[in-house]
């Protein structure tokens, strides 16, 4: 299991990766548009960054453009901490766990991008992004 900052932002994830790059000696390891993404998505978010990994020294700094164009992100909330396994049933107890007397944002299932995934906000208000890497 691994745990990374994730960044969520409001149409300005690009400029924010090159930013990052130069100020911290980044390298981009993947960069995806919804446009890019099997699902339809509006017009007007298409360019936007749907997902964004950056190495910067051994961690990894997760970024996308926030897809809810009626709920933008507030500052004080962009950032999650993302949980990242390869293991589809330890990505479910750690769900079910933090979604007690919490909230649950993304339930937890298989997406495009992930096998299983979900977003749920725990009962002190945090945020956890828990993506299972596919294993193929």
């Amino acid at each position: 299991m691994k745990l990374n900052p994730f960044i969520v932002l409001n149409g300005n994830a690009k400029e924010v990766i090159e930013f990052y790059e130069q100020a911290l000696d980044g390298e981009v390891l993947t960069l995806l548009t919804y446009g890019s993404m099997p699902e339809q998505t509006p017009d007007e978010i298409n360019d936007l960054v749907a997902h964004a990994s950056v190495k910067v020294g051994e961690a990894i700094l997760m970024i996308s453009d926030n897809g809810n164009v009626v709920s933008p992100i507030q500052a004080g909330n962009q950032v999650t901490i993302c949980i990242t396994t390869n293991d589809e049933e330890h990505a479910r107890k750690v769900f079910n766990e933090l979604k007690q007397d919490g909230q649950v944002n993304f339930p937890l299932q298989k997406t495009s991008f992930s096998p299983a995934y979900g977003n749920v906000t725990d009962m002190y208000g945090v945020t956890f992004q828990i993506f299972t890497e596919d294993s193929q």
